[in-house]
């Protein structure tokens, strides 16, 4: 059986065209969602998925349809696999687990997939010097204002309990637990 998975990203889109492909090339369940390829929560595909046996085929129109990315293409090329079935992309003809090159097309996406991910590390650690440069702050902001923590740290001198000060100024007992910590 061969089974079709069709994706578009918001309402606005329009999945007639992806299913009127998947039909002519003899899909004969479709299973089509209005939802972001950026989430791993595709309940459809899910669906699609699960109801492969060996010898199935997934189909899609194209790659783009089913992942964003490399990485997510390969975990659900290895669910289809692990299902006994097959995957097809109709605009990408080499993209066939069902041929005698599968395992070559699954290793050239793992490396892909390698560049990829090595590529993102990459433009994040490069985006984030840029970040620090222009004095962008990392991390999570204080609970605490410089003011307030001065507040703190001389109410705590004067006696009153880390459950007090912390009620008094609206946090939680461990910040000023760790407060009192850090000027010990």
């Amino acid at each position: 059986m061969i089974y079709g998975y069709a994706r578009v990203s918001s309402n606005g889109q329009d999945l007639a065209q992806q299913l009127a492909q998947l039909d002519a090339a003899g899909c004969t369940k479709l299973y089509r969602e209005k939802i972001s390829g950026g989430t791993a929560e595709r309940p459809q595909l899910k669906r699609a998925i699960s109801a492969l046996d060996a010898g199935d085929v997934l189909m899609v129109t194209s790659t783009d349809r089913l992942a964003r990315n490399t990485r997510d293409l390969l975990n659900i090329l290895h669910a289809v696999k692990e299902a006994g079935a097959g995957f097809r992309s109709i605009a990408e003809p080499m993209v066939d687990t069902t041929s005698q090159f599968a395992d070559v097309i699954i290793a050239v996406l793992g490396v892909a997939a390698s560049y990829e991910r090595h590529r993102i590390t990459e433009r994040t650690a490069a985006g984030r010097v840029q970040a620090k440069a222009r004095g962008v702050k990392f991390g999570r902001r204080a609970a605490l204002t410089p003011h307030q923590q001065a507040e703190a740290l001389r109410r705590l001198a004067a006696g009153d309990t880390q459950r007090t000060v912390a009620a008094l100024l609206g946090v939680d007992q461990a910040t000023i637990s760790r407060l009192s910590r850090k000027q010990d």
